[in-house]
């Protein structure tokens, strides 16, 4: 009768595919169903490309995929992020790794620490199980007045501090382990929250936070800004001098809205959160930051020439007690609208009249 290995040999390209899909299966614990099984036929049929690239970065040091692993690679696959001009306004992350991809890294390493914490806990119950049986045993002998016992329970107490010892190394060091992927994945958390280019937070980010101050029922209003004329300064100078001007008027907003959130809410367009002031004082606050920036003198870095005036013009809405995001959105956009067809460089807020018929902002 031929062996399994002289039967595997006989197979075909189609059938080593199929059993290194169960393999796959096996080793990462997955049932098979047709997702998994797709996955896998993708990665295994394609080991040079992105998707099984992204695999390997994952289950790197022996981590084992997870269901939701697969299904948001899944997703994904073979759809690369675009980028726009002057950089995108959420988080980035080295060349070919994507933050979805790092924090799915993160996750699956978290969740093997958890399962070798919980295999450490369940063989120390198990030794001390055997332990207590062993010694009542011993116990029992020792009452039978036999020397030979005494010499037992001394063994078994030494084998089980010995065990306990080992335990409790192997314990130090994940708590040590995993102490460093808590502060990796904090990290994670934060820079997927955060616009690389300014260090602002980033439209998601922006959206929670209302969500929480929403809730807690603050006053609330909203800005929208926009840099006036940004595309001639890509197009004239570049987009190194773009990024630029955003980092500019990035610190001009942070600096003015002190404790208010400032977002890069994407493109050359910032949103600032002002909790706990009325629609007035956001304005005066917003206004202040835009002279601050208007009344400046730029200069290109590399030649010292005269970059030309930077403005940005913005509108500012009152967020009314129960209404959605985007309602007081897009009334701060119609009022961004009206600032720049009114010659831009100005701030408009609701009370600067009825804005409820204009068009909104294409």
């Amino acid at each position: 009768m031929a062996s399994a290995a002289q039967n595997r040999q006989s197979f075909g390209p189609s059938d080593r595919l199929y059993l290194a899909i169960g393999d796959f299966l096996s080793d990462h614990r997955l049932s098979v169903d047709p997702i998994n099984y797709t996955f896998a036929h993708r990665v295994l049929s394609n080991p040079k490309g992105p998707l099984a690239a992204n695999v390997a970065r994952i289950t790197d040091g022996g981590v084992r995929l997870t269901s939701r692993d697969i299904e948001e690679m899944g997703h994904q696959a073979g759809a690369p992020a675009a980028t726009a001009p002057n950089g995108p306004a959420e988080a980035e992350s080295p060349p070919g790794e994507s933050p979805n991809a790092m924090m799915q890294a993160l996750v699956a390493r978290t969740q093997m620490q958890v399962e070798d914490f919980a295999d450490t806990v369940a063989t120390m119950r198990a030794e001390t199980q055997v332990f207590g049986r062993d010694l009542l045993a011993g116990a029992n002998a020792i009452r039978a007045a036999s020397g030979a016992a005494v010499d037992d329970i001394t063994q078994l107490a030494n084998a089980m501090l010995d065990r306990v010892q080992a335990a409790e190394e192997r314990l130090a060091a994940a708590t040590v382990e995993a102490e460093a992927l808590r502060r990796e994945l904090e990290t994670a958390r934060d820079d997927a929250r955060r616009d690389p280019l300014t260090g602002l937070a980033n439209r998601r980010a922006f959206e929670d936070a209302f969500s929480v101050a929403a809730d807690s029922g603050a006053p609330i209003c909203v800005g929208l800004c926009d840099i006036d004329h940004f595309k001639s300064v890509n197009d004239r100078f570049g987009h190194a001098v773009g990024d630029r001007v955003l980092k500019v008027i990035a610190e001009a907003l942070r600096e003015a809205c002190g404790q208010h959130l400032v977002a890069r809410y994407g493109g050359e367009e910032f949103a600032i959160l002002f909790t706990g002031v009325s629609v007035e004082e956001a304005v005066a606050t917003l206004d202040g930051a835009r002279g601050t920036v208007a009344a400046k003198k730029y200069r290109l870095r590399e030649t010292d020439a005269p970059l030309g005036s930077v403005t940005f013009s913005g509108g500012v809405s009152e967020h009314e007690f129960g209404e959605v995001m985007g309602s007081a959105m897009g009334r701060a956009d119609r009022l961004l609208y009206t600032a720049k067809d009114a010659g831009r460089n100005v701030i408009k807020g609701d009370s600067d009249g009825n804005i409820s018929q204009l068009p909104a902002r294409n």
